[in-house]
């Protein structure tokens, strides 16, 4: 597989973020995600959340680094790696209640399928990891074939993929074993 790598420079100014931002996402719609996908969103929050941490805890310009396959048709993982000058390692923090900050690799931790850190150069890279994968087909339901109720008697029991039903069938409106060419067991109540 292709992977194809992009990358941005951070300046130290925190207004920089939302200039990241907007820098990420029209790559990833370059990449073939549309832009309000799922994934494409958690990626612009982690991109957000780790570009702000490297230029508010360090005060340093950082780069900001996307790999991913080069077309839709390429799913797999989408890695986002923020490196900086500060040798200093990222220190999770535990916000309380009412706290504007402090969530930031809570947020990663809890978004990402694998993060992690490693020393480059002088200072370090932080990465974290999205697999791509495309979502299951829906169930498709098929109501179950209508059934004449009637009193008490025999359960006619479908427990297919399809539906599943538990309907009444009296002995009159069921058919001798077999007649109908079905498989269906039918067992009493």
């Amino acid at each position: 597989m292709q992977v194809l790598q992009v990358q941005l420079e951070v300046g130290a100014d925190p207004a920089e973020v939302g200039r990241a931002r907007r820098w990420a996402r029209s790559r990833l719609i370059g990449s073939g995600m549309n832009d309000d996908e799922p994934l494409a969103e958690t990626l612009i929050l982690l991109i957000s959340e780790l570009v702000t941490n490297a230029v508010v805890h360090t005060g340093c310009p950082a780069v900001l680094r996307m790999l991913f396959g080069s077309g839709a048709a390429e799913a797999g993982t989408v890695r986002v790696e923020v490196a900086d000058t500060s040798a200093r390692p990222p220190c999770p923090r535990h916000a309380q209640g009412e706290d504007t900050n402090g969530r930031g690799l809570e947020l990663v931790d809890g978004l990402a399928d694998r993060w992690g850190w490693q020393p480059e150069g002088s200072g370090k890279r932080i990465w974290c990891e999205v697999d791509r994968c495309e979502p299951e087909p829906a169930a498709q339901y098929e109501p179950p074939a209508p059934v004449r109720h009637g009193g008490l008697g025999h359960y006619a029991v479908d427990l297919s993929v399809t539906g599943r039903s538990v309907e009444p069938v009296r002995d009159r409106d069921r058919p001798p074993a077999g007649a109908d060419g079905s498989s269906k067991a039918v067992t009493k109540a």
